[in-house]
């Protein structure tokens, strides 16, 4: 199924990474694949509105800074048959995030590390060739 005919979940998503360049991926309760913080756009929200909303539910942090990356295109982890249209964000919390809402385990992982996770389809091929390079 291409992306031109399968539905498509609109997301906010986040490279979350700290002052050592590990990234911050999560994994959601009953599911295998280690992915970014964040989730469903819902309607009339924003998608930096959204994950705010959605880093404050999953980790229990605020957001200190928010710089847009772009918006991507990849299959859903965890909702099979779905694309994502995801809006990536680098971004940086404002204490430290903790485990909440539907959030089975969050890892801090170096990139080396993260490749040996099962990982998201965005979170292999988006957000891993981005992390540790600044937005343009």
């Amino acid at each position: 199924m291409s992306a031109a005919t399968a539905p498509t979940l609109h997301i906010a998503a986040a490279l979350i990474e700290d002052e050592s360049g590990r990234l911050l991926l999560v994994r959601k309760r009953d599911t295998t694949a280690f992915m970014q913080a964040g989730g469903k756009i819902e309607p009339q929200e924003s998608p930096a509105d959204a994950l705010s909303r959605e880093v404050f539910e999953e980790l229990g942090c605020r957001l200190r800074h928010l710089e847009p990356l772009g918006e991507f295109t990849a299959l859903a982890a965890n909702e099979p048959g779905h694309w994502l249209c995801a809006h990536l964000f680098r971004v940086e919390l404002d204490g430290p995030p903790r485990a909440a809402a539907e959030i089975a385990e969050l890892r801090w992982v170096s990139p080396d590390d993260a490749a040996t996770l099962p990982l998201a389809p965005l979170t292999r091929d988006v957000v891993l060739p981005r992390a540790g390079v600044p937005a343009a």
